[in-house]
Parts: C-alpha cells; structure tokens; sequence
C-alpha cells in the first residue's frame, strides 16, 4: 500500500464545480487559472492582450536586449534550455543567426529518449550548429525520484521538471554568462495566473508556486524517507541534489543572471515554430502519426514516458493532452470550438499503452501499485463511478452531439479488474 499523504499542493486550491472556458475548452480545473464575468479563461484574454502588443517595439527590446548582454569576443553569452524539439529549437536559432549571440545549449536529459526525439536532438546540433551540455543525472536516484513523485505528487514528470528549469542557472553561474533565456511563459500560453503574464521572464522566488507544484526535491525526499520502504538516505548525496535545486537566488541576483521568455518578445505560436525547426534544423514529426492522448504530432516527443505526465494530469484535472492542444490552437485560429470539442472527445485522456511496460519496468512497480496512485490522485471533482466505470462528472462536448466514445474509457487489459480490486479496499 502506498502513503495517503499528498504534496501537490494545487490540488487543495481547486474549485468544487467545473466550469469551461466559452472561447476554448480548457476548464477552471486547472491550477491558477481565472475566469472572468463571461466565462472566459484567462490564457484567451491573454490572446487579446497578445493581439494588441506592439510587436515590432518587443522586436527591438529584444534587439536592445542582446547588444548589452553580447560578447565581443565571441565568449558564450546566453544559455538556451534546448531538448531538440520545435520550441527551444527556434529560440536557439534565431538567437544565433538573427541576432549574433553566442548560445551555449544546455539539456537535461529525459527519462528514456525516444528514436525521434534522439533524432531531433542530434539534427539540432549537427544541422543548426550549435554547442551542447547535457545532464544525466544519477540514474538509480532519479529512477527512485521518479516513482515517488507519481505517488507523492501524482506526476512521474516531477525530477525532470526540477533539472530542466534548474541545470541551465547553474551552468550560467558556472561559465558566468549573465542571460538565460527559456521559451514561452506557460502561465500566460496555457492559462494560468494573470500575475505574471505581462513579465519579461519568472521571478525566482515564485518558481517552487509556478513550476513544482509547491513540492521542492527536499520535500519530495521527505516523502522518500518518511513514507517508502524503497527509498533511504544510502540512494543518495549532496553531490546528487545540485541540478534539482536553483542556486541561491541572492548569489544569482548579485551575479546579475537574469532569466527571459522568447514569448515575451516574440508572437508565440507553437504550429509556427514546428515549421521553423523543420526548415533550419530538420526537425522531424512523430513518424507514428500523432501522440497518444491527442491528434498533435510535433510536441513533446522526446520521451517515452511523457504520456503518463498527460495522463496523470487529466486524473488529478479532467483535463488531457487534447485539451490542451485545442484550447491553444483555438487561439491561434487554426480550430474551432466545436471541432475542438470532437478530438478532445476523441482523444482527451488516451492511456498511453506504447510504453506502458517500459514505464513500470523504470519505476519498479507492478500494475496495481501503479493503478493505486492513479486512484489516489483521481478527483472527485472531475471523475464519478457508474456503472462499473469512472465516467467524467461533465464534459465540454456536452454542449454537441457526437456520436465518438470517449478516449479515456480504453483502457489496457486487465486494468478495469485491478481498479475494481483497489476500489473494493477502500
């Protein structure tokens, strides 16, 4: 049996009764998000804040931005998270080659590449030229890290979160270049806290509230220590703990590393940056066709276990992979919300069976362990049992009628007999 305690502290932050947005289909389930008098999210009131920017005066903060921080004598000067994907691919890019800085490209590797992924990673630096650190941590701690986050925190994505919003500071710190620049404001893109969404870039002290989800690396080892009998103070060091952690915010801001959005400064469109990739860096598509869980086909694909940080999201939110795709491209003008509504029916949801096996393998878990965290995290919001089945409480595709079963009710054999196992316990 696995601990009761949870540290996603989102959770306790929801609202009782769902709501959706009237221009997309993302709900008031996810966290931070605000609706106003017209129930309308605030990433799309965000969409008329992006439409009325005067874009070629961001242009030239921009421009302005890397005179001053560009070196002279051809030193590194910004470091770019990049994991070879259409978004960080076309950030390191265009700083490059449209405005002369000096990238030093920095990864912090996934839990288990894909072929395409791995693909893409190589294509961005042999065909976009660039230079590349990547970090792969201890593999028998972040292994451990990461079955305790799927229990802990309800996401097995949590250590990868840490080393890929943390590693690049660090190596800014060590090679003292002053710029980091990342790709777009989440908040703001994906519908969040409007606090934020007018900044240039995060301020360190509200990152453990935006990115982890209120749960720290010491928090989540709390977890590991108190509540496991897998986990121990021998699985790991000080040495170990380095990249999941920001340096001291004081020492960064006394060093005068600064952290910005390419989003700030640029009209941010995830289609358009797919094309951009795909001309300059050969990046290439799912071969497959689309990703599971949704009918896009350029986003996130380098790790095999990326479905279930989607599919973690709509137990714990109601709100999948599909969703989140539509409701930005409804923004983007390229759907619209009735079509949105028919993949979100469609796909929303999808349990990633590809690496259902490798995933359990890396976790060293059985399927009911993995089963009974995905119960544990199940919202009693979003989800009702009748007739034998979790059903979705209420959906956005109520509003249409649409004769698609539902992605989310396909589930791998022999999986509908352990939830029913672990229900009768409770």
């Amino acid at each position: 049996m696995i601990s009761n305690k949870k540290l996603d502290n989102q959770l306790i932050k929801l609202p009782n009764d769902i709501k959706f947005c009237q221009k997309c289909v993302i709900s008031n389930q996810r966290p931070r998000i605000q609706f106003n008098k017209k129930n309308v999210c605030s990433a799309c009131g965000y969409t008329d804040i992006k439409n009325s920017i005067d874009w070629e005066k961001r242009e030239k903060e921009l421009t302005d931005l890397c005179n001053e921080y560009r070196k002279s004598d051809g030193k590194y000067d910004v470091i770019v998270p990049s994991s070879g994907g259409k978004d960080s691919s076309r950030v390191a890019h265009e700083l490059k080659y449209k405005y002369n800085m000096n990238p030093l490209t920095v990864t912090w590797a996934p839990f288990e590449y894909t072929a395409i992924g791995y693909k893409n990673f190589r294509n961005f630096i042999k065909v976009g030229g660039f230079n590349n650190l990547m970090a792969s941590p201890n593999g028998i701690f972040h292994r451990k890290l990461a079955r305790i986050s799927l229990e802990a925190v309800g996401d097995p994505w949590q250590p990868f979160t840490y080393g890929q919003v943390c590693y690049a500071f660090h190596i800014a710190k060590a090679f003292d270049i002053k710029l980091v620049f990342f790709g777009e404001n989440g908040e703001a893109e994906y519908s969040g806290d409007p606090k934020v969404f007018n900044l240039s870039g995060m301020p360190y002290e509200l990152w453990s509230e935006q990115y982890l989800k209120g749960a720290t690396i010491d928090s989540l080892i709390k977890y590991g220590l108190d509540e496991t009998d897998y986990f121990s103070s021998k699985d790991f060091n000080s040495s170990d703990l380095q990249f999941y952690n920001l340096p001291d915010t004081n020492e960064m801001n006394n060093k005068g590393i600064i952290f910005r959005w390419f989003s700030y400064y640029k009209h941010w469109i995830p289609q358009d940056n797919y094309y951009y990739a795909s001309e300059h860096v050969d990046f290439e598509a799912n071969p497959s066709g689309r990703s599971e869980g949704t009918y896009s086909k350029y986003a996130s694909l380098d790790d095999q276990f990326d479905g279930f940080h989607f599919y973690l999201a709509f137990i714990k939110f109601g709100i999948g992979r599909a969703t989140a795709d539509c409701s930005h491209e409804i923004r983007d003008g390229h759907i619209d919300r009735e079509e949105a509504a028919v993949l979100v029916k469609k796909f929303d949801g999808e349990f990633p069976k590809k690496w259902y096996k490798e995933f359990l393998d890396y976790l060293n878990i059985n399927e009911e362990t993995f089963w009974e965290s995905i119960e544990k995290f199940r919202s009693k919001n979003a989800w009702e049992y009748k007739n034998g089945k979790w059903c979705i409480k209420k959906s956005v595709w109520e509003d249409y009628q649409f004769d698609i079963e539902p992605g989310y009710m396909k589930l791998p054999d022999g999986s509908q007999e352990i939830i029913d196992k672990i229900l009768n316990k409770k």
